[in-house]
C-alpha cells in the first residue's frame, strides 16, 4: 500500500507496550518500513533488551505527564497502542484492575493524543471481545458479549475510540486477533512473559526442560477432543498487518476494525502433537482444571483484512510459528 500526499519516511510512531511481545516484534516491524518506533513502556512485564529499533520512554499509562512528555518530545505522526494486561484468570478474579489499567490508561492516552494533535491510533484489541460464541465462524459483525474483564475492557476501548472519533476526529484502526504465536525469524526477539501463560511458549519450556511438565486447563469443552481450541496467528503477520493499519490511517482512510485470524482451529491437544514433531521431543502433559473465563473455541477468518488491506498472514502455519519459537527458546542463555 502506497503513502498519502506529503508523506516522508522516517516518521516517529509511539508505540504502548514496545518493550513486550507484541510489541517489540511490531517496533522491528515499522524500523523496516521507514518509521522511528518510540516503545513507550512501564516495563512491568515487558523487557528493555527487547527495545532494539527506537527510543524507549519509560512511562506509564496511567501518569498523564509521561504520556505528555512522550508527545511533546517525539512528536509521532501516530500511535500504536499494545499496553495492556492480558490475562484472562486474573481478568476473572480481579476485574476492578483491569478496568483501572486497561480503560483508564488507554483514556489517559487518547485524551493526551489528542491534546498533541495526534489523531490516528492503531488500537490492539481481542477476539476476547466476542466472548464463547458456541464455536461459531467469527466475523468483525459477530454480536460482542466478551465474558471476562479483559474482553470487556477491551470492547469498552473500541467504544471509546468510536466516541472520540466521534467528537474529536480521532482515526484510528482496531484489530481483533486470535492466538498469536512464533517469533522472530531472525533470532532478535521473541515470547517471554512475566508470568508465561501462552500454550506455545510453556510447551517449549517444557521440552526445553525449564518446566517440569505442561498442564493442559480443561480436557472436558465440548470440542473434537475436549480441549479448548484457538486460531493462531505468526506475530510477524501480525505486527505487518498493523503496519498496514498505520497506512491505511495515514492515506486518510476510514475507520475500520479487522479480525485477524486464519480460519482455522487448533485444539491444544492438537498443538502439542505438532510440537512433537517440529521438535522431535517428549512433552509431559498433565490435565487440569478449567480456567474461569476460557472460551471453548474461537477461530476466525480474515476476508476484510485480506480485501482491503492486502494482508496474507505467509507464516501462520502451525508447523512454522511452532518452528520460529522452538527457535528462539534454543539460543544460547535461555533459562525458561
Amino acid at each position: 500500500m502506497g503513502f498519502g500526499a506529503g508523506q516522508t519516511l522516517s516518521k516517529h510512531v509511539l508505540v504502548t507496550g514496545g518493550a513486550g511481545y507484541i510489541g517489540a516484534h511490531a517496533c522491528k516491524a515499522l524500523a523496516a518500513a521507514g518509521y522511528v518506533p518510540v516503545a513507550f513502556d512501564n516495563l512491568s512485564t515487558g523487557w528493555r533488551d527487547a527495545v532494539k529499533f527506537g527510543p524507549l520512554v519509560q512511562g506509564d499509562l496511567l501518569d498523564r505527564s509521561d504520556l505528555d512528555g512522550a508527545f511533546a518530545k517525539y512528536k509521532p505522526v501516530a500511535v500504536m497502542h499494545f499496553a495492556a494486561l492480558a490475562l484472562v484468570g486474573e481478568a476473572s478474579q480481579n476485574p476492578g484492575h483491569y478496568w483501572r489499567v486497561n480503560v483508564g490508561g488507554s483514556l489517559n492516552l487518547i485524551e493526551a493524543a489528542i491534546a498533541a494533535d495526534v489523531k490516528k491510533i492503531v488500537f490492539s484489541s481481542t477476539c476476547a471481545v466476542y466472548g464463547n460464541p458456541d464455536g461459531m465462524h467469527l466475523d468483525e459483525e459477530t454480536p460482542q458479549h466478551p465474558i471476562n474483564a479483559y474482553g470487556a475492557s477491551k470492547r469498552a476501548i473500541e467504544d471509546m475510540l468510536a466516541n472520540f472519533g466521534a467528537s474529536h476526529g480521532l482515526s484510528h484502526v482496531i484489530f481483533r486477533y486470535f492466538n498469536v504465536a512464533g517469533a522472530d525469524p531472525d533470532g532478535e526477539l521473541g515470547e517471554q512473559h512475566r508470568p508465561e501463560t501462552h500454550l506455545i511458549p510453556l510447551m517449549l519450556e517444557t521440552i526445553a526442560g525449564a518446566r517440569p511438565n505442561l498442564t493442559v486447563y480443561g480436557a472436558d469443552y465440548a470440542t473434537r477432543d475436549g480441549t479448548c481450541i484457538r486460531d493462531y496467528v505468526h506475530v510477524m503477520d501480525l505486527v505487518g498487518a498493523h503496519v498496514l493499519g498505520l497506512q491505511w490511517l495515514l492515506n486518510e482512510r476510514e475507520n475500520r476494525t479487522f479480525n485477524l485470524g486464519t480460519g482455522r482451529g487448533f485444539s491444544v491437544r492438537e498443538v502439542i502433537d505438532h510440537a512433537r514433531g517440529v521438535t522431535n521431543r517428549a512433552i509431559k502433559v498433565t490435565t487440569g482444571a478449567r480456567r474461569a473465563g476460557d472460551a471453548a473455541a474461537l477461530v476466525s477468518g480474515s476476508e476484510r483484512a485480506r480485501v482491503e488491506l492486502g494482508w496474507t498472514p505467509d507464516r501462520s502455519t502451525l508447523p512454522l510459528m511452532i518452528a520460529d519459537a522452538w527457535k528462539w527458546h534454543q539460543r544460547p542463555g535461555f533459562a525458561g
